[in-house]
């Protein structure tokens, strides 16, 4: 498989906090990536130097085949770079549908009768097709987390970006959106997932990388990385996190 993703020796300080510390890796197409490291370890601004949010110090961003560390974010969104937030914020004012149509038609720029079709078809695939016409600010917890995936998914993404989309949730809401992810997986879909429910990132990614201090410390084997001396030290909580 093709590379789709590559970041190398990405440098990002905030004055003396360093964010990103020589931080290296490859995603394929395909492949869904887990992400982990302790609160403040870099994940979410890692997130936001792939999408653009950030512009590194140092280092590149090849998405795609293209070196797009100097794209803006906009520009990133249309090449197929789409990301989900941490804090679920849709356009409360707004039914399901209508936000789903803005990422259709201001990301993924289609128009007519083809963006609302893609919406049709998302919210069918993230399980809100019943709650179209509902406005989002009267959304549960677990369907404005579903209403994100379906956002991001209506930009046509190449490679999705999740921000602990599980987190909040009930054991058996987690179970749900899991296989929500895993379905939408299964269609192709680049993933990569930062989540401190570990149990439900498991069930999913087929490859994983700890992040501490802004620096990669491991990468490989879901099962082998969480079995390690290293990140289970560096880690610690994990197990009261899953």
């Amino acid at each position: 498989m093709k590379t789709i993703l590559k970041l190398d020796g990405l440098n990002k300080s905030f004055g003396a906090i360093k964010v990103a510390n020589g931080l290296s890796f490859e995603v394929r197409e395909g492949d869904a990536l887990g992400v982990i490291g302790p609160n403040g370890a870099g994940k979410t601004s890692m997130f936001n130097l792939i999408t653009g949010t950030f512009a590194p110090d140092q280092g590149s961003v090849v998405f795609a085949g293209k070196d797009v560390t100097k794209h803006s974010a906009a520009r990133r969104s249309h090449a197929g770079i789409a990301r989900s937030f941490q804090v679920p914020q849709p356009f409360s004012g707004m039914t399901v549908f209508e936000n789903a149509l803005i990422a259709a038609t201001q990301a993924a720029k289609l128009k007519g009768h083809d963006a609302e079709q893609l919406c049709l078809n998302v919210l069918e695939q993230t399980g809100l097709l019943p709650k179209a016409n509902v406005l989002a600010g009267s959304l549960t917890l677990l369907e404005r987390k579903r209403l994100e995936l379906t956002r991001a998914l209506c930009a046509k993404p190449k490679l999705l970006l999740l921000d602990e989309i599980a987190g909040g949730l009930t054991e058996a809401e987690c179970r749900s959106l899991v296989q929500t992810i895993k379905d939408i997986h299964a269609t192709g879909v680049t993933i990569i997932w930062i989540e401190h429910v570990v149990h439900a990132l498991l069930a999913v990614v087929d490859r994983l990388i700890v992040i501490d201090f802004g620096c990669k410390i491991a990468e490989g084997d879901p099962q082998a990385i969480m079995n390690s001396p290293e990140v289970k030290k560096i880690y610690l909580g994990i197990e009261a996190d899953a």
